[in-house]
């Protein structure tokens, strides 16, 4: 579980970023948190995004890319959420996000390499498919078509209930039910204040008695 975020402004985002989503797109989409509040991008350099995709065992090392890229992976981001917000909602997805994911398939699919096999000879094989930062990303935009292209996935999609969070989940129970991003963090948090909220309520309750 990342960090709780300060006040003022990141200097990383590297210590914020959630790993609770229970796949790469809407872990993805947690890297901008508190989305109905301040509303902050964990992101902050196409270092940290590099570093992000490495994490999330999708690039198998660091190494450099351009700084369009960083762009490139918030607009991505962004038009994944959008499609959760449908999913949730039980609404019709915005076009032109599921475009702009059908866009990055293209990169997520096998490529034909020509290599030097141990024998020295000439070898036609696949590239891996995380050879590049943006081979990456099309795994990711890979991974949010078939959650938001799957009846059964996209009834499985959440955002977290409580009130200090904005955190998308993938609800892997067997009864589908799970309202928190976190029992042990979000769930406790929301059960505390409801019993607060209650002491509070039945001790003006009380006290009107009296």
């Amino acid at each position: 579980m990342s960090r709780r975020l300060p006040d003022g402004p990141l200097n990383t985002g590297v210590p914020y970023w959630h790993w609770l989503g229970g796949r790469p797109a809407l872990d993805l989409v947690n890297t901008r948190r508190e989305r109905d509040r301040r509303n902050i991008d964990c992101i902050l350099s196409v270092d940290e995004l590099i570093d992000w995709l490495v994490r999330a065992r999708l690039l198998p090392r660091p190494m450099r890319a351009p700084v369009s890229v960083l762009a490139e992976a918030r607009e991505l981001r962004e038009a994944i959420d959008a499609g959760v917000r449908a999913a949730v909602a039980r609404t019709a997805p915005d076009p032109v996000a599921m475009e702009l994911i059908d866009d990055w398939l293209s990169l997520a699919g096998s490529r034909p390499a020509l290599l030097i096999g141990p024998d020295g000879r000439a070898k036609l094989s696949e590239r891996p498919s995380a050879s590049s930062p943006r081979r990456a990303l099309g795994m990711v935009a890979l991974d949010a078509a078939r959650m938001l292209g799957v009846d059964g996935e996209r009834r499985r999609v959440r955002i977290c209930a409580a009130d200090s969070c904005s955190a998308r989940f993938y609800d892997r129970s067997p009864a589908a039910g799970r309202r928190w991003c976190s029992m042990a963090v979000c769930g406790n948090r929301q059960k505390a204040r409801r019993h607060r909220e209650r002491a509070r309520d039945d001790g003006e309750a009380l006290g009107r008695l009296l």
